[in-house]
Order: structure tokens, then sequence, then C-alpha cells
């Protein structure tokens, strides 16, 4: 049977196509019962304040570069996305004297305009955020070298053979987006063999680091998280981190502070990763089939799903 169309953007998959049981089991969930979905390969995590929050994400890179060493070289992919965490991640280092010369970082995506990647001096260029915030502020002495530093690319076969270079990922990091993506793994357009269903999983996990179109509402949410609204300054397409890189990762680790999706989209892909119900429409739910996936959460950021009038 043909799933309804999405109320969003017809000409697309996305969350608003899933079974309406689904969605209202989803709506329901209490803050206990979200951090009850604990199941093995899968943790739920609360932070009772936004400080503890952003420092356990930001531990998480000092975790990973502690292990590195020069035979054995160990790697963060980072998200911009949140963001709060990456000056810390550098105060840190600064004060400990934290030599990681020889960790290695993935960014996850950057915009695609025309064609190419937008330059690093783009005002909403995830690279230049990710100097400017994190990898600029660490003493040069104790930095690594540019060559660690792994930033995607339109043409995509430096940064994905970077993956098959010997280097652990250790974590991959992410935020979630309205469309529940991780990355700009976003759900596809409803055409062509996927008209009438979303790829199936085992399909959508086989993508690697691509050129996509980014689904509306990923347009939206950017303008509004980056650009104060202003749709028309948001380019349409992006160059991603892919699930084949994702399931690379040791762990991959996402950070719900309820500043990015909001608190039905907080709810919807922790139930259906902790019930093992994967479907592309929900990009982010395919983490259900990864073995070690954490959810991190902002207790005063998950909200509520009850009717208020503003």
């Amino acid at each position: 049977m043909t799933a309804k169309l999405s109320a969003i953007a017809p000409d697309w998959w996305d969350y608003t196509t899933l079974d309406q049981d689904l969605i209202d089991e989803a709506a329901a969930l209490s803050p206990a019962e979200i951090l009850a979905l604990s199941r093995p390969g899968f943790q739920v995590v609360f932070y009772d304040t936004l400080e503890d929050f952003y420092l356990a994400e930001a531990l998480e890179y000092l975790e990973a570069w502690k292990e590195s060493t020069d035979d054995n070289p160990v790697g963060v992919c980072g998200p911009i996305g949140p963001t709060e965490q990456l000056p810390l991640v550098a105060r840190m280092i600064n004060s400990l004297g934290l030599n990681v010369q020889s960790g290695h970082f993935w960014g996850m995506d950057e915009w695609i305009v025309d064609g190419v990647e937008v330059p690093a001096n783009h005002p909403l260029s995830f690279e230049k955020c990710d100097r400017e915030m994190l990898l600029d502020r660490i003493d040069a002495k104790l930095r690594m070298p540019d060559a660690n530093l792994h930033f995607p690319k339109a043409d995509v076969g430096p940064f994905r053979k970077s993956w098959d270079s010997g280097v652990k990922c250790a974590v991959m990091q992410g935020g979630q987006g309205d469309v529940k993506h991780w990355a700009f793994n976003d759900p596809l357009r409803r055409e062509g063999q996927w008209k009438d269903a979303p790829p199936p999983a085992s399909e959508y996990r086989k993508l690697a680091t691509r050129v996509v179109e980014l689904h509306p509402l990923t347009i939206a949410q950017n303008a509004r998280t980056s650009g104060g609204g202003n749709i028309s300054l948001v380019p349409t397409s992006a160059v991603t981190v892919g699930p084949v890189e994702t399931w690379q990762a040791e762990k991959v680790s996402i950070w719900h502070a309820g500043a990015h999706d909001n608190p039905f989209g907080q709810r919807l892909t922790c139930l259906m990763v902790a019930k093992g119900i994967a479907n592309s429409a929900v990009p982010m739910s395919l983490l259900a089939d990864h073995p070690n996936v954490q959810f991190n959460y902002y207790r005063g950021g998950i909200g509520t799903c009850s009717v208020e009038m503003h």
C-alpha cells in the first residue's frame, strides 16, 4: 500500500509519512520513559544543566584524542550544530597541555553552490566554523597538522580515502535536524523507484560521502538557526558524510540540547532506535542497526508535546 503523502513537502519522504500510531506513541513519551529506552548498544543519557551537557560533549573529543599515537592514530568526526562544545575542547587541551598532534578530525558536511563546495571564508562555511571555534584555538605546539584535518569537498574521493587510511574514528558526534537527519543524511525525494515507498534501510546504508539535494525542511531550519530566518541565504545542496563512514565509527553520539530538533523529534528518533524501527523516511532511525549509539539530552530542552497556543 502506498504511504501517505508528506504534510511538509509532498514530493519528498519524511517523518510525516509514518503510521499515525507510531507518531502518537512517540508524542506521548514522558522524560522518564525516554530515559528508560536504553538497551544494549543504545544508551540514553540525561544532563541537568547545559554546562554539564556541553562539557560532556567536549570531553568526547579529548577522550578520543588522548588515545591517539603516531602508530595508532585516532580521530573524531564532529558536527556544526551543536557548536557550543568546540571552544571548550580547545580550552581544555590548552590548559592541560594535551598534545593532540597525532589526532585526526573529520568534518561532517559542507555547503555546495554551483557544484562546488563553498570556500572556507564563506560566512556559512562549516570548515570556517570548525577552524575558528576549535582548531585555530589550539596552541600551535599541541595542534594536529593540516594533513590530519579532513573536510568533505564536492570531489569526495580524498575525503572518502581518509576513512580507509588506518585512522580509527573513535566517535562520530551529531545533532539532529528537524527532518531527523544526522549530518545532511536527509530523506530522499519521492520519485522513481522510491515513489511508493522510501528506500529500505539496507539500501540507504550503502550511501557513502556524497553531494545531496537538501530537503525543504532542512533549508528552512538552517535559515532559522544560522541565517536569522533568511531562507534565500541558505544553499540547497551540500556534501555530507554518509552511512558507510558512520558505520566505520566505533561510537555514534547524538546531542539533543533542545536548540535544533523539537520535543516531538527528540522523542520519535529515540523510540525508533530503541525499538529497532529503521525507516529511511526518518534517517536518524537507521542508527537502530549501529552497534554503539548514545543519545544525549539536556533535560531542560526535552519539552513537551502537549498543545500550547502561542
